[in-house]
């Protein structure tokens, strides 16, 4: 009894916290990204990958952050606001940004900025200004109607990572129920041909585990065994590369964890999310993630 009342404490402060410091639509902190160019991007090519030609192809920033454009490439390249198609539009330009060196540029306007190297004009990426705190996640129940349909009697979670290249990970679940067979579904944004293992395991047990999934268009949907119990879930997602063929790329290896995801009517009350090389962590208004000791 008295673990349970410590732990009961521990819970009660800890919910309090997040609540504080997550705000209603303040999930992820985006006050500073840094955009560097794809390796080799100085030959045609990259444009054609899932990565894109700057990584992450599509970075967003609060208002007032600040984006760094670092040159990690063998070649000289530019960021310049604009298209290749219609020129610089004026919001920002580094000039040429030597391989090594970085250039610093502060986002004080909301919207959408595309941008391309002067050098290499099929490099394109797109930087989006958001309000401070503002929640940014793809509506998961739009994009998984078959799922909710199964289950329309229940709440269904979601949550969303982030991996080292910028590409989200995001995952929506049915409610875990004893004797049924947990429904996941699994996007990549933005991503085509990827290739990831799943494991789900519930009280230690392992109830999934896929391993050499492909999605050709970045989602896919799996299924567990009958679960054995209604308690949460821990969701490993290991991701193994864009491609068909060898040797395929991206950042082979990162792990994903969302741990704890428990659907539940009403708004978020606290989020624990053991991401492995990741730095942003979304959960919708429909979820309740239960911190676990």
């Amino acid at each position: 009894m008295k673990t349970i009342a410590i732990s009961s404490i521990f819970v009660f402060f800890a919910i309090v916290a997040g609540l504080v410091a997550l705000t209603p639509a303040a999930f992820a902190d985006h006050s500073e990204v840094t955009i560097v160019p794809a390796a080799g991007s100085g030959a045609p090519g990259c444009e054609e990958t899932a990565e894109g030609c700057y990584i992450p192809s599509t970075a967003t920033v609060d208002v007032n952050g600040k984006v760094i454009f670092s040159n990690t490439d063998t070649a000289a390249h530019t960021f310049t606001a604009g298209t290749a198609a219609d020129g610089p539009s004026g919001e920002f330009d580094t000039s040429l940004v030597i391989a090594g060196s970085s250039y610093e540029w502060t986002a004080t306007t909301v919207g959408e900025f595309p941008y391309y190297c002067m050098v290499h004009p099929w490099m394109e990426g797109l930087i989006v200004v958001q309000e401070a705190g503002a929640e940014e996640q793809d509506d998961m129940e739009g994009e998984h109607d078959d799922m909710e349909g199964e289950h329309d009697d229940m709440e269904n979670a979601s949550a969303t990572g982030m991996l080292s290249d910028g590409t989200e990970v995001s995952v929506s679940t049915s409610v875990p129920t004893a004797g049924e067979r947990l429904h996941i579904a699994i996007q990549f944004d933005d991503a085509e041909h990827v290739n990831h293992d799943i494991k789900v395991t519930q009280n230690g047990e392992e109830v999934l585990n896929d391993l050499a999934a492909h999605h050709h268009d970045g989602k896919g949907e799996h299924e567990t065994a009958p679960l054995k119990s209604s308690d949460p879930v821990e969701i490993t997602i290991t991701f193994q590369g864009y491609g068909i063929d060898d040797p395929k790329t991206g950042p082979i290896g990162e792990v994903v964890v969302f741990a704890n995801v428990v659907p539940e009517f009403g708004t978020i009350a606290m989020m624990i999310l053991a991401v492995a090389i990741i730095s942003i962590v979304a959960v919708t208004a429909k979820s309740k993630v239960i911190p676990r000791f």
